[in-house]
């Protein structure tokens, strides 16, 4: 026969009665607002409750507090470390455990564990974000803008705090059982039926009704309000088409729901001049042939305002379909805006007019354009070749031309499709 110590016996039968004459001191009880009679399941909801109370994400002024509950529920969680504390105290801890703060598990750490990873507090339940999109320039992604916004959005009705009424007068809504929602049976014919959930009509989704009376003045009870707020948007150098600008917590608001974001989504309009490719800036020049032989000067007017001359010197030829750069002349790097990059010239050539010259200057011209040496040139009798003239020629009218005037069979009676459509011929 075992017999088992007393205080063992007790244990087992109250060990909330008996952990409470047994502990040292309550420091790390009262920190959680548990007493220390406190079972998992109490420490639990209390230390959630505190944490996201103090997550330095929701309260960054108490960091220090989240730290100390984050590491006492450490402590009291365990059951072995709790037992020291309980017998000697916090003296205990820092001795017998080490716990000191720092060769723990960090806070943060605890967090993760104990809501199941992601030391952000994305798991709360959150507001619904708006999403805006804001038209800019080209300019404006070059030089940096600001732009006022009006968003319109949910808050919580101050005048009753979000609770639509008077605090305890809300019963469950006995239309949808408190569920906020209600299932109706629509008739599809042929003996089918279909159940379709809608919004509880009654209670307008919450789940609970109040007497007439009893509500806010404000919000009629539906414990929020609309407002509009202006917002200003900064828009960096070197931001992009399409990209987001967040203003955390500006999003809808609802009782007791973490507040959502305003997100603002960039919208490039086109520009006349310049195109965009990453940090480049692309634009499209047009010579006409005296200046891409003999050089040129062209001005080009930057998103900045000032006047890039762009040029070309004598004997530096330039050729249809040719690509130049000017090097630290594109667009800002983003969040680094001294720096830039390239702006890149597409060429494109306007030859003159036919007969732009008389014949006779033609000579005069052909002397100074390069040409094939007289040894290389065709002597031939002109009885012994035939004149071929030029004409103007468009390669996709002609494919279409010799689609249409081809035919593999020339046979009336062939059958050259399954369905017995027969070819024709000319």
């Amino acid at each position: 026969l075992n017999v088992l110590p007393i205080s063992n016996y007790i244990s087992q039968r109250n060990p909330g009665q008996f952990r409470t004459a047994m502990v040292k001191e309550t420091g790390y009880y009262d920190l959680l607002g548990v007493q220390p009679s406190a079972n998992a399941e109490e420490l639990k909801k209390a230390y959630r409750k505190l944490a996201l109370k103090y997550h330095p994400d929701k309260n960054p002024a108490e960091g220090e507090k989240f730290k100390q509950i984050s590491q006492v529920y450490e402590v009291l969680s365990d059951s072995k470390k709790r037992e020291v504390y309980d017998r000697g105290g916090e003296k205990a801890i820092i001795k017998g455990a080490n716990f000191d703060g720092g060769n723990g598990r960090s806070p943060m750490d605890i967090f993760d564990m104990f809501f199941g990873g992601g030391g952000r507090m994305h798991r709360e339940r959150r507001g619904k974000n708006l999403l805006h999109r804001l038209t800019v320039s080209l300019e404006d992604l070059y030089n940096g803008a600001t732009r006022k916004i009006v968003v319109q959005k949910n808050i919580v009705c101050e005048r009753c705090d979000g609770h639509g009424g008077r605090k305890g007068s809300a019963e469950v809504c006995l239309s949808c059982l408190g569920t906020g929602v209600q299932g109706r049976i629509h008739h599809l014919g042929l003996g089918m039926v279909q159940q379709v959930s809608t919004v509880c009509v009654e209670c307008h989704g919450q789940g609970k009704r109040m007497n007439q009376r009893d509500r806010c003045k404000s919000c009629t009870g539906l414990r929020i309000l609309q407002q509009k707020k202006v917002l200003e948007v900064h828009v960096d150098k070197g931001m992009r088409q399409g990209q987001k600008i967040v203003f955390h917590g500006e999003g809808d608001q609802e009782p007791g729901v973490e507040p959502g974001d305003v997100i603002i989504i960039l919208d490039q309009r086109m520009h006349p001049v310049f195109t965009r490719n990453g940090e480049d800036l692309i634009i499209r020049m047009e010579l006409q042939l005296v200046e891409a032989l003999c050089g040129f000067q062209k001005p080009v007017k930057t998103l900045d305002n000032r006047t890039l001359l762009i040029t070309s010197h004598p004997g530096q030829l330039i050729r249809p379909g040719d690509k130049k750069c000017i090097l630290n002349e594109g667009m800002p790097t983003y969040r680094h805006p001294f720096e830039k990059g390239h702006l890149i010239i597409h060429f494109s050539v306007v030859f003159p007019a036919e007969n732009f010259l008389p014949k006779h200057k033609l000579k005069d011209l052909e002397r100074y354009l390069p040409h094939e040496e007289e040894s290389q040139k065709l002597k031939m009798d002109d009885d012994l070749y035939v004149y071929a003239d030029l004409e103007d020629f468009d390669l996709a009218h002609e494919r279409k031309r010799h689609r249409r005037n081809y035919h593999p069979m020339t046979d009336d009676n062939y059958d050259c499709h399954p369905g017995g459509v027969q070819c024709q011929t000319s």
